[in-house]
C-alpha cells in the first residue's frame, strides 16, 4: 500500500492516452481484414496481396524501432511518439482520400505503424517511470487493449455504409487520439526529472550489451511469430483440412481472442500479487504450447471452443510479462528502456513477419505439421526463459537481500 500511495494518479492519464493509440492502430490494421473483399475488389488485388497490405504496419516496425528507444531515451518519449503519430494521421487520410489506388494503401499502411511502433519500442519505459513495480498489470491493459481492438475492428468496422466512411472515422478518431498525447502525455511525473540526457550511441550501446535484453527480444520474437502464424492459418486450417464452412472456421479462430483477453489481465496481476514471474512464465508456456496442439485434433465439440479458450489464455499470458521486465532488468531500468525496448520490438516484429513465411514456405500445405511447428516455436521460448534472471518484486528483494549480507 504504500508502493502504491507513491505512484501519481495522473498515471491513468498517461495509460489511457498509451492505449488509445494502441486500440487504434490495431483497430485501423484490421478494418482491412474485416473489409478484405471490398478491398480486394476495389484495388484489384489478391489474397497475398491483401496479407501484404495488412502486414505494412508491422514491417515499418523493424526500421523505427530501435532509433525510436534511442531518441526517446535522449529526447523523451512524449516527442518522439508525437512524431510518430502525426506521421500516422497524415497516412490515416491519405489511406481514407485515395483508397482506390494500391500504391498509395500500401504507403499508407505503412505510415499507419509509425505511431505504434514508436510506441511499443518505448511502451516499457513510459510505462515503468509512471507504474513502477506496478508497471506489470499496466502492460496487461495495454495488450488486452490489443484484443479488444481487434475484436471490434471485424465486428463493429462493417457497420459504415461504405469503406470511405469507414476509414474516415478512424482517421477523425486518430486525429484526437494524437491531440490528447500532444496535450496530455509527461514524460516524468511531477516532481521527477529525466536522467541527465547521454549521446543516443551510449543509450544503444548499454541495451545492446545486455544479454537479457536479447533473452527477452528472443522470447518475443519466438512467442509473436508463432503465435502470429498460427493465427494466421488457422481458419484455413479448418476450413480446408476440417472441412468446416467458412463462418464456423472464422469464429473457432476469434475465439482464441478471448482467451488472451483474459490473459493480458490475469496473467500480470498473478505475477504482481505473488512477485515472481519466472515460474509462471514456465509454466504458462508448457501448457499453452501444449493446447496449441491438442486443440487441432478435437472434433468439433463445445470441449473444443473451451480448449481454444485456454489456448488463447495460456499462448497469450508471457507478452505482457516479458515486455515489463525490459524495465525491470538492473543494468537497464527506465533510464535505458526505450533503446532496450527497441531492440526487443525489433526483433519481435522481424521474427513475426518473416518466420511464418519461411516456416510456410518450407512445409507448405499440410497444416497439421504447420500447427504442430507453431507450438514447438512457441516453446522453443522456454530456453531464453530460463536464462533471464528473476525480475519479480521478491526477486528484487532477494538480490537485495544476498548483496547486503555480501
Amino acid at each position: 500500500m504504500e508502493e502504491t500511495k507513491k505512484l501519481s494518479s495522473y498515471r491513468w492519464v498517461i495509460l489511457a492516452c498509451v492505449c488509445g493509440i494502441c486500440f487504434m492502430a490495431n483497430y485501423m490494421q484490421y478494418q482491412v481484414s474485416a473489409w478484405g473483399v471490398v478491398v480486394m475488389e476495389g484495388l484489384g488485388i489478391e489474397v497475398d496481396d491483401l496479407t501484404t497490405l495488412m502486414l505494412m504496419p508491422m514491417l515499418i516496425a523493424v526500421f523505427l524501432a530501435i532509433p525510436a528507444g534511442g531518441l526517446a531515451d535522449r529526447f523523451g518519449v512524449k516527442r518522439v511518439v508525437a512524431v510518430g503519430l502525426t506521421v500516422s494521421v497524415i497516412a490515416g487520410f491519405v489511406r481514407t482520400f485515395m483508397i482506390d489506388s494500391f500504391p498509395a494503401q500500401m504507403v499508407s499502411m505503412l505510415g499507419l505503424g509509425a505511431g505504434i511502433s514508436m510506441l511499443n519500442a518505448n511502451m516499457p519505459k513510459i510505462l515503468g517511470i509512471w507504474f513502477k513495480e506496478k508497471m506489470t498489470v499496466a502492460v496487461g491493459l495495454f495488450y488486452a487493449t490489443s484484443c479488444v481492438a481487434i475484436v471490434l475492428a471485424q465486428s463493429v468496422s462493417t457497420l459504415f455504409p461504405s469503406l470511405f466512411m469507414s476509414y474516415l472515422v478512424a482517421a477523425i478518431v486518430l486525429t484526437v487520439v494524437c491531440i490528447c498525447w500532444i496535450c496530455l502525455v509527461r514524460n516524468v511525473p511531477e516532481g521527477e526529472t529525466l536522467p541527465p540526457a547521454e549521446p543516443i550511441t551510449k543509450y544503444l550501446g548499454r541495451a545492446a550489451k545486455s544479454k537479457n535484453v536479447w533473452f527477452i527480444a528472443l522470447i518475443y520474437g519466438l512467442t509473436l511469430a508463432s503465435t502470429g502464424g498460427y493465427a494466421m492459418i488457422l481458419p484455413s486450417a479448418f476450413e480446408l483440412a476440417k472441412g468446416y464452412e467458412t463462418t464456423l472456421s472464422g469464429s473457432l479462430a476469434a475465439i482464441i481472442t478471448v482467451g488472451s483477453f483474459f490473459a493480458c489481465l490475469i496473467g500480470p496481476a498473478w505475477v504482481q500479487k505473488r512477485g515472481k514471474n519466472k515460474p509462471f512464465l514456465i509454466v504458462t508456456t508448457i501448457i499453452g504450447a501444449a493446447f496449441m496442439v491438442v486443440c487441432w485434433f478435437v472434433e468439433l465439440s463445445p470441449a473444443l471452443w473451451v480448449l481454444l479458450v485456454l489456448n488463447g489464455f495460456f499462448s497469450a499470458c508471457s507478452g505482457p510479462i516479458v515486455e515489463a521486465m525490459t524495465a525491470q532488468l538492473p543494468d537497464i531500468g527506465t533510464k535505458y528502456a526505450g533503446s532496450a525496448g527497441g531492440i526487443v520490438t525489433t526483433v519481435g516484429i522481424a521474427f513475426s513477419y518473416f518466420l511464418p513465411i519461411a516456416v510456410t514456405k518450407v512445409i507448405g500445405d499440410d497444416f497439421t505439421t504447420l500447427l504442430i511447428v507453431y507450438s514447438a516455436i512457441f516453446l522453443l521460448s522456454l530456453v531464453f526463459i530460463f536464462l533471464l534472471p528473476e525480475t519479480g518484486i521478491k526477486g528484487k528483494l532477494q538480490q537485495k537481500a544476498e548483496a547486503e549480507q555480501q
